[in-house]
Order: structure tokens, then sequence, then C-alpha cells
């Protein structure tokens, strides 16, 4: 079982199209700044734009050593040699066994306890729940809340990420639900300046 035993209990999860700056300068300060892990999640990418941009992304996390998660392109990341792969639950079932096995890092959205339980049954070496908070990437659609995480953390024996309107001031909730950490998007790829936002998330204790 892979755990996520990163130094920040913060996940980026991208989307270009937020950016008021170029996406790669982006992503290299989110890097440099420390961050726990980047999800590569470029839905509306075609699979040869999509590993184009990946091929770009790579060394930027090499040169930070942050892990580096593609999403949903498990045929690039095999492709590429990323042995991290992040999956909605319907592309996951359609993947073999020895497909999955092929991922020392693999993961998915849960948005019931089933779909957690599910997930970790397919070898997921972490899920990731929500929405939590209320966000404007769910406009309209109720936020799942703190109680529905815990139900997930519990009923599972890999790590959960947290998403949906993850915030620096809201991020101790998460932790005390269960959750392994939460996962930002737009905070992240809109802020202007990823180290102070960053800086500003509180220090998980430390455990005796």
């Amino acid at each position: 079982m892979i755990i996520f035993m990163f130094d920040s209990d913060i996940l980026c999860v991208t989307n270009r199209r937020l950016c008021k700056e170029n996406f790669l300068i982006r992503l290299e300060r989110i890097a440099a700044a420390g961050i726990g892990g980047i999800i590569l999640r470029e839905k509306d990418l075609e699979e040869e734009e999509y590993r184009r941009l990946a091929e770009q992304v790579i060394p930027i996390c090499q040169v930070h050593s942050v892990p580096l998660i593609l999403h949903g392109k498990p045929q690039v990341a095999e492709r590429l040699g990323v042995d991290a792969l992040h999956l909605p639950l319907p592309i996951l079932r359609t993947l073999s066994k020895e497909q999955r096995e092929r991922f020392s890092i693999l993961g998915a959205s849960c948005h019931s306890v089933e779909e957690a339980r599910e997930a970790e049954k397919l070898g997921c070496t972490y899920v990731i729940a929500g929405h939590i908070f209320a966000t404007d990437c769910k406009k309209g659609l109720e936020p799942r809340g703190l109680s529905f995480l815990q139900a997930v953390c519990q009923s599972v024996d890999i790590p959960v990420w947290a998403i949906g309107g993850i915030t620096p001031q809201n991020i101790k909730s998460v932790l005390n639900a269960g959750a392994r950490g939460g996962c930002v998007m737009s905070g992240l790829m809109t802020c202007e300046d990823p180290q102070l936002f960053l800086s500003s998330v509180p220090s998980r204790p430390v455990l005796p």
C-alpha cells in the first residue's frame, strides 16, 4: 500500500484555463513552493495533446521532487513511464487487473462510501472524495460535507483526500474528519503567490 507521506497536506489539481499566467510557469511556482503532489487534470485535451503537455510537466516535477499524477489517460501514463495515475471510477472499472497493477500510485474519484470501497477493492492506493464544501466548480450542487468525508475515511484502509472548496482556512476540519489532506484547484491556479498560499496552510501536529 502506498501511504502519501508528503511534506504538504495539499495536492494541486490543475486547470490551465484558470491561470492568469503561463501554465508551465505557474506549475513551476507551485512545485517550488513545496506542494505535496500535482495531479495533471486537463480533461478537455485529446490524448496526444495531453501527452505533449505531460512531457513538459514531468521535468518540472522532477527538479522539485514533486510527485506527478497523470489524470484520466492510462495509455499516456504507460507511454511516458509515469507510474502514478488518477482515474474517474467508470474508467478505472474498464482496466484489467494487470493494467491496474502497473501503477504504484493509483487513485480514483469517489462520491459515496460504496464507490470508495469499490476503488479500494480495485487496487487503488488512495481515493479523492468530494465535493466537501461549496465551490464554483460545482455551482448549484449541494456539497456533501464533513460527515460524508468522515464516513468515507472510516470505510476504507487507504488514504482519503478531500476535494471541493478546500482552503487554508478549512483544511484543519478536513484533517480532523480523517482525511490525509485536501486537493486544491482554483486557489492554486489563481492566487497571486503559490508560496504564500501554501505557507498559510496550518502545520499538521507532530505526533509523539
